[in-house]
């Protein structure tokens, strides 16, 4: 396993450069800011007069049309939405100087065929462990997001020194680049989503809440201890991992967790953990979320909907207006 950190970086890789920023989302911004902030010459492609056109705008930084935005950038971050990445990079490759260097932040469309890159770019991956919100955060605390590394195309030869003289911009350095490949971030990434911290944890919950207020019991203090505690542990995982949790809840909830977790998250749950891997591995989810999109995302929109109006959010917006400083330390 090689873990890079800033003395890894060739400085000269993109001195000079300029870099082009195509998305203004939650990744697009943070990765702009922190790469201004880091000296470099950055350029937003968004549309104009468009919500990111003009964010981009009051951050102070440069804007201009997506074509035009990549005319001579060294670099072109394609940050858009997966589902829109494909369309957008269909737009903008006859404008990409030749060896200019495509950088993605999720393996998605490089992985499954949807982006077939021209042979004169390198295609490179730099994807941070946490969401954009986080990048710019640590990056203004001095501190860094750690971020993966891949190459799947090194046209130029000098493919992998781009991309880590992105990363270090973005301060991902700091935190440690760790080398990977598109199939490798794209498979574990999808599951992670799915499996643990998006699908998984929702889920486990809004299961909880629903079994303590379907038995009785108050619904305010259903939402403590199934959503609001969710993060002192996460926080305790995050620092120090299974040891450091262990070590800071009591005797009883270790006891809790000894006898009933494995209950809760069993052998059944592991196999049906290996289908959706496996789905995943086999392109079966891409090609569902490719369909869907294609198709008007009525389910999306309807599973949206319904997370939305649960009576978990309804508890939890009144509790945390009683707790102003969550949204100020955002």
């Amino acid at each position: 396993m090689r873990i890079y950190s800033a003395k890894d970086v060739d400085q000269k890789a993109l001195k000079g450069a300029t870099i082009a920023i195509v998305g203004y989302g939650s990744q697009g911004r943070a990765h702009a800011l922190n790469l201004k902030d880091s000296g470099f010459n950055v350029v937003i492609g968004a549309r104009k007069g468009g919500a990111s056109w003009k964010k981009a705008q009051k951050d102070g930084l440069k804007v201009a049309e997506p074509i035009d935005a990549v005319v001579g950038a060294s670099l072109v971050a394609l940050l858009t939405p997966d589902m829109a990445q494909a369309a957008v990079y269909n737009e903008i490759k006859g404008h990409l100087a030749t060896g200019a260097a495509l950088l993605f932040a999720h393996g998605f469309n490089i992985h499954f065929g949807q982006i077939k890159p021209r042979k004169d770019l390198d295609v490179v991956l730099i994807a941070p462990k946490g969401p954009g919100d986080l990048v710019r955060r640590q990056y203004q605390q001095g501190r860094g997001v750690p971020c993966l590394i891949a190459v799947a195309q090194n046209a130029t030869k000098k493919a992998k020194a781009k991309a880590l003289a992105y990363a270090h911009g973005i301060g991902g350095t700091r935190g440690g680049v760790l080398e990977t490949t598109f199939e490798e971030e794209t498979v574990t990434d999808l599951f992670g989503e799915q499996v643990v911290l998006c699908g998984g944890a929702t889920e486990l919950v809004v299961k909880g809440f629903e079994t303590l207020v379907e038995a009785g019991y108050k619904p305010e203090a259903a939402y403590y201890e199934c959503l609001h505690e969710l993060k002192l542990i996460v926080d305790l995982l995050q620092e120090g991992g299974i040891t450091k949790m262990h070590e800071f809840i009591s005797e009883t909830a270790k006891w809790g967790c000894f006898v009933t977790g494995t209950r809760i998250v069993n052998k059944s749950t592991k196999k049906e953990m290996k289908k959706v891997l496996t789905e995943i591995q086999n392109g079966k989810f891409a090609r569902g979320w490719i369909r869907e999109n294609k198709t008007g995302k009525k389910r999306y929109q309807k599973e949206l909907n319904a997370d939305i109006k649960h009576p978990i959010e309804k508890v939890g917006r009144q509790l945390r207006a009683r707790m102003p400083w969550l949204e100020q330390g955002r």
